[in-house]
């Protein structure tokens, strides 16, 4: 089944005992950064499955830290890269996912749209605030296909005021719950073919078929408690049915925004969501199977594949035999609806919209089309032609691909997508503009389908929408969405010093791969 996925990267000291494994980083090791720190990347051989290879990394290990923050912190995070391994990409830049970023575009990280990539033995310093946010979100390398080999990791931020904070006795990085997906062949040998994971990973440890009887997560638990499991979904491609035997979940938050709670016994997570769900510890003291089964031919749970355990204190350190019985319950996106804020934006009506845009997405010969054009990097970043004059879309790069927007304008995107009201999911035939889901990650369906969504442009400058399957993103499946360009300059006052100075250092780099930038300096 073909599934479209679309992110809009819009508006776009922890107690860490509780998760125990055996690797060359245990869980319960793994570092929790504050919001003031500084991520390292580099290449490691590291084998979560039990089949060694090449990766990049933040910090050497996978998944990366655990960034956590309280609501109102500012971040001052320096990523600086030390890649030296040709056989893998060795530019980068972070993105950080599901932050609005008002004002600081700049600090988005999206290579190409808001910066040029950090080079080798050079740093850049993302300082940014998100005042009324909360919620979990997470990082990611936003350079070609590079996070599939492994720069990726949870960044949660806590809110001591949480008003679902009655439902639940721990929320901690005990408590974050990472689902990747993961490949044995480096990620630029996989451009320009049909990748398909070899494992799926929970909390960065796993099994592949065929393969030895590597260590799984454990999550432990204390019978009586209750858990706030933060599951954020930080695959390149597949997605995956989540749940836990003999277990509920209530869903609470959806991408960083809070809903009313509604119980479920599987949840399809698609890559890039992120759920907060609670788990009550009311069963009998034992193992039980903690299982994320993702949309691959033929995936299955047959010797620990796709699967963690959910260990009750007290009960033996051996393997769960609990049953795996179908759900009765799985989630439904359009049964999710928001806590706060209610209602879409915009008279509740379709095409009503201030602006009404339809994209219709095409495939050929392996690449994706967005309105019959497929996007290609430009050589010179969106917000720096901004900068320096651009205004309309006749004079963006790349053609086709920027889609100007006016300011304070209601605009409702149909996909045949800030954080969005997604008014009509794309498995349902009604619309909801009274109180529908919020976030920003929505799957865009299969063929046949259409999502739609709404948004305010309240925060000018370039935003990225794109498919969040990585390897759609690289063929081409993504547009620009610029909000209001005459006020960007003044919006994103002061650009710092050190985002001035990427495009010249890569304009420098010694890739013969990439176009010269010159000509934008000596203008």
């Amino acid at each position: 089944m073909f599934i479209l996925l679309l992110i809009v990267s819009l508006i776009s000291s922890i107690n860490a005992t509780a998760i125990v494994s055996r690797s060359e980083y245990p869980l319960s090791q793994l570092p929790v950064h504050g919001p003031k720190t500084r991520l390292t990347v580099g290449n490691s051989i590291i084998a979560p499955d039990g089949f060694a290879r090449p990766t990049t990394l933040v910090d050497g290990m996978f998944p990366g830290p655990l960034i956590a923050a309280q609501k109102g912190d500012h971040f001052d995070i320096e990523v600086v890269n030390k890649l030296s391994d040709d056989s893998m990409f060795v530019l980068t830049s972070v993105h950080w996912h599901g932050i609005f970023q008002n004002r600081t575009n700049y600090a988005d990280g999206a290579a190409f749209v808001t910066q040029c990539p950090i080079t080798p033995n050079h740093s850049f310093l993302h300082s940014f605030s998100a005042p009324n946010q909360a919620g979990t979100y997470w990082y990611h390398s936003h350079y070609s296909v590079q996070y599939c080999d492994g720069l990726r990791g949870a960044l949660v931020i806590y809110d001591p005021h949480d008003p679902l904070a009655y439902l639940y006795d721990v929320d901690d990085a005990s408590t974050v719950i990472t689902l990747a997906d993961w490949y044995h062949t480096v990620a630029p040998e996989l451009l320009g073919t049909v990748p398909v994971a070899n494992s799926m990973l929970i909390n960065g440890l796993g099994r592949y078929a065929g393969g030895p009887q590597s260590e799984l997560a454990v999550i432990n638990v204390t019978q009586g408690k209750r858990y706030r499991l933060r599951l954020v979904q930080i695959s390149c491609d597949s997605n995956v049915q989540f749940s836990i035997d003999g277990h509920n979940l209530t869903v609470i938050e959806a991408d960083g925004q809070l809903t009313e709670p509604l119980v479920v016994d599987q949840l399809q997570i698609f890559v890039a969501q992120r759920y907060s769900v609670i788990l009550v510890a009311d069963q009998p003291v034992d193992n039980y199977w903690v299982r994320a089964l993702p949309n691959t031919a033929n995936a299955n749970y047959s010797g620990g594949l796709n699967t963690a355990i959910l260990r009750y204190k007290g009960a033996p350190e051996a393997d769960p035999t609990t049953p795996n019985i179908p759900a009765t319950n799985q989630l439904q996106e359009s049964n999710l609806h928001a806590l706060l804020h209610r209602g879409a934006p915009g008279i509740p009506e379709y095409g009503k919209a201030d602006v009404n845009l339809n994209l219709p997405v095409t495939l050929n010969a392996g690449n994706f089309y967005v309105d019959n054009v497929t996007f290609i990097n430009p050589t010179v970043p969106v917000l720096l032609q901004i900068l320096n004059g651009a205004r309309n879309a006749t004079q963006l790069l790349p053609a086709g691909s920027v889609y100007v927007l006016g300011a304070n304008k209601v605009v409702e995107l149909t996909v045949p997508i800030h954080a969005f009201s997604v008014v009509k999911s794309a498995d349902s035939s009604t619309f909801n503009y009274v109180n529908p889901v919020r976030r920003d990650v929505v799957s865009a369906g299969v063929i046949g389908q259409e999502t739609v969504i709404r948004f305010v442009t309240d925060n000018s400058g370039p935003w990225f929408l794109h498919c969040h399957i990585d390897w759609h993103l690289a063929a081409g499946f993504a547009v620009v969405m610029a909000e209001s360009p005459p006020d960007t300059p003044a919006h994103v006052d002061p650009v710092p010093y050190e985002w001035d100075r990427l495009c010249p250092i890569y304009d420098h780099h010694p890739d013969p791969t990439v176009a010269s930038m010159t000509e934008i300096y000596s203008a």
